[in-house]
């Protein structure tokens, strides 16, 4: 008669990874004041320190609309990525 045997996972050496830290949206929306000037031709968007010029005012009007009312962690993760190439 045989016995069934028990299998046993191995033991992994993986580390618990830590999450990175997310402040939460209104926390990120009062660090930083949003100024648009209109322009004649388009408008500059300011937010923070760094200034943002768009030749068409609907599409500065999508971004902030995606930054105010979308995830705003990740809008701000993209924009701070293309600003500081």
């Amino acid at each position: 008669m045989r016995e069934q045997l028990e299998t046993i996972p191995e033991p992994t050496m993986e580390q618990p990874q830590e999450k990175e830290y997310r402040p939460s949206k209104s926390e990120m929306l009062t660090n930083y004041e949003i100024h648009i000037k209109f322009l004649n031709r388009g408008c500059v968007v300011q937010v923070g320190c760094k200034s943002i010029a768009f030749t068409d005012i609907n599409e500065a009007m999508t971004e902030i609309n995606a930054y105010v009312t979308g995830d705003t962690w990740e809008v701000q993760k993209k924009w701070v990525k293309l600003l500081d190439m």
